[in-house]
């Protein structure tokens, strides 16, 4: 039921409310639900939409290289064995240890939070869209093969349908990531952006302020996970008729 997550979400803020008030907890150390809403303002929501533009660019940019490098690696095993092992690097590399070069190459703008959204991003694109091109059977193959099938034809009636659930997990796991890729960078180098409030708030002790910039973060990769929820249920309606 679609107001379930809703109702346990206010009942935990009631709680919080209420725990914070009957202990006499500080502001400083944890601020009342109440006390986070009253910060919502125009420079917080200014700052949610740089990072939600910088997020949004970096995911969209890191699925479709992914997917193209992947399309690359299903048609060159040679391709595959040699860039699959940097892939990995990348995925391995922790992404604080990145940013710092990024914002030197490129400045401390738009471009350099991008980047680092889309290098966390890529890899699990990558990974479930080459398992998901191949995940057609063999006996589906030699059909399509022995009709005369076009490539095109096979990778449009065979592999993109067995490729798609694939691609869509890995797309929602990674939209929540770009949020933190695009965030990560706002802390290296940033003039805006809720990486940057997080950090201007923790150092002056607006623990308020810093709660507002998370919940906005969170809100946000939420929105982007339902969303693409809700274009899987549409694209990948035949997946949504065998769960049921």
């Amino acid at each position: 039921m679609t107001f379930v997550p809703a109702l346990f979400v206010v009942l935990i803020l009631i709680a919080w409310e209420a725990v914070v008030r009957v202990a006499h907890i500080p502001a400083y150390l944890l601020p009342t639900p109440s006390a986070i809403l009253a910060c919502i303002d125009a420079t917080l929501l200014t700052h949610l939409a740089v990072t939600f533009f910088e997020a949004l660019a970096g995911f969209v940019l890191a699925s479709a290289t992914a997917f193209l490098a992947a399309l690359l690696f299903v048609r060159s095993r040679v391709v595959e064995q040699g860039l699959f092992p940097v892939a990995i690097a990348l995925k391995t590399t922790p992404l604080v240890a990145i940013a710092p070069l990024l914002v030197l190459w490129m400045g401390t703008g738009w471009w350099s939070k991008i980047v680092a959204a889309a290098l966390i991003c890529f890899f699990p694109v990558l990974v479930n869209a080459v398992r998901g091109l191949k995940a057609a059977d063999a006996e589906h193959f030699e059909l399509f093969r022995s009709l005369k099938a076009s490539r095109w034809q096979e990778f449009r009636k065979l592999r993109m349908p067995y490729c798609l659930p694939y691609l869509f997990a890995a797309l929602k796991i990674s939209s929540s990531l770009a949020i933190v890729g695009a965030i990560v960078g706002e802390f290296v180098g940033a003039t805006q952006g809720l990486g940057y409030l997080i950090m201007i708030s923790s150092s002056h002790i607006e623990t308020d302020v810093l709660f507002s910039a998370i919940f906005a973060a969170a809100l946000s990769g939420i929105l982007l996970f339902q969303a693409l929820g809700w274009i899987e249920r549409r694209v990948v309606f035949w997946q949504q008729v065998e769960v049921e």
